[in-house]
Parts: structure tokens; sequence; C-alpha cells
């Protein structure tokens, strides 16, 4: 299993800030954010699979726009696995005819160019020998992160998320973690606003990684660009232990 990094930012600007989104393999992506934006048409036509964490613009940017460029490219649908209440959301702001087609029903609804797979927290869904599998999280809207599994490792992914001990336990569980990717979207000096929106500043996370039982590598997603350096710089005062490292575009994992 390859894990390239098409995104990780927690915002735009300038040509290295993109938002969310992951390409495992060639056909598979964990969430759709402006990352995509930079995949080929040829490229975007060989994704079969999106696994979405939440409802959230920048982690869903992209789908809209990636399902009409490449359906007309495609013998199938795009499959678009998310929990119910995600799916709902999307069916009722994004497409909604209103906003955007529905494409789960165009260009007809015997062989649309979009059809949405139900997920269930826990339950992993195998793609070719590579599990990906939802855990929990807790955000503003109804949420999950993704286990990545090979089968020799795994990578996790939090998506967005505030404290939440139901995550680290379903981390805990996992024998073979090699890779955490955890956001923490604020500096210390935001830390109100973290609270609020649901998102981890540097000493929410060392309070949060108090809870993890192994030692992965930890990756630091989903900084805001105008406090990428001072977030860095409070997480190397708080977690320094743990060795933490920024994400970056492109970066790729082999599992």
């Amino acid at each position: 299993m390859k894990i390239r990094v098409l995104g990780c930012s927690g915002g735009i600007g300038g040509r290295h800030l993109r938002t969310t989104s992951f390409l495992i393999d060639n056909d598979i992506l964990i969430d759709c954010g402006t990352g995509v934006a930079d995949l080929s048409i040829a490229e975007l036509a060989q994704v079969d699979h999106v696994f979405l964490t939440h409802s959230h613009m920048d982690h869903i940017a992209c789908l809209p726009l990636m399902i009409d460029t490449a359906g007309d490219m495609r013998n199938r649908p795009l499959n678009v696995y998310a929990t119910r209440a995600t799916e709902e959301i999307l069916r009722a702001h994004v497409f909604n005819w209103a906003i955007w087609p529905d494409f789960s029903k165009i260009p007809t609804p015997a062989e649309p160019w979009v059809r949405f797979v139900t997920l269930n927290e826990g339950e992993a869904v195998e793609l070719q020998g590579r599990l990906i599998r939802p855990l929990p999280v807790n955000h503003t809207v109804p949420a999950v992160g993704y286990q990545c599994d090979s089968g020799k490792a795994s990578l996790v992914f939090s998506g967005d998320t505030g404290p939440c001990p139901a995550f680290w336990e379903a981390v805990n569980r996992i024998d073979n973690l090699k890779t955490l990717i955890i956001e923490t979207a604020f500096s210390n000096r935001e830390r109100k606003l973290a609270e609020t929106s649901l998102h981890l500043c540097p000493n929410m996370l060392f309070e949060e990684l108090a809870y993890l039982q192994s030692q992965p590598d930890i990756f630091i997603t989903h900084l805001k660009p105008g406090q990428i350096e001072l977030t860095m710089e409070e997480i190397e005062d708080s977690i320094g232990d743990f060795k933490p490292r920024m994400l970056q575009n492109n970066q790729v994992f082999e599992l």
C-alpha cells in the first residue's frame, strides 16, 4: 500500500497549501480536498473509491468537480464511502441540484456516476487485500478517522477531531500501527477556538497523546496557514519526546 499526500493544510494560499486528501495506490482517496485538483484527468478517472471523514468543505471541495470531470471516462460508478449522517448532509446541501447535480441519479438512476456506500464505525472495508476501517472521533459534525491496513502495517489518520478517548481506545487495539497522522489545527493562543470547534492545539495534543500505548511515527496535519511555524514550535516544546514531524504535500508512505 502506497499512500501519497495530496493535501494536508488547514487552508489554502500559495503553491504548496492544499486541503486534505490522500491517494492510496492509484484507486482510493481518503477525503477529497483541494489537493485532488493537482491530479491529471487520467489520474482522476482511475480513482474508484473515495472515503470521506466528514462533510466540511476543506475535505470535500473537489468531490463534486471530480465526479463531473471524470464521470464520462469511467464504465462504473465512483464509490463514495461515508457514514449515513455524512451522506445525508451531502445529499441535502451539495448534491441537491441547487449547488450541484445529484450524480447518484444521473446520467440515469440505473447507471449513475456516483454510488454512496454507507460506512459503520469500526467495520472495515476490504479492497483487494487493503483494509480501510472508520474510527471514532469527536467533531462538530458527524465524523470518523481511518485506519489504513496493508496487512503488514497500518497508518491511522485522525481526520478532524477534538479530545476523544474512544479514538485512542481504537488506536490502541491496532497491533501493527506504524504511522499516526493527527490534526493540530490551532496554536495554543487559540485554545478556546480549538475547544469550541472540536480541533486540537499543541497543549491539547499533549493531553491526548497520554492515551497512546504504542510508539508510531507521528505526523502533524491540518495546520492553519498563518500559524504553521508557531504551532510546530509549540508542538516541539510540548511533545518533542514523541519526535513529531509536520506532514508535507507529496509525502509518500509505504506500508
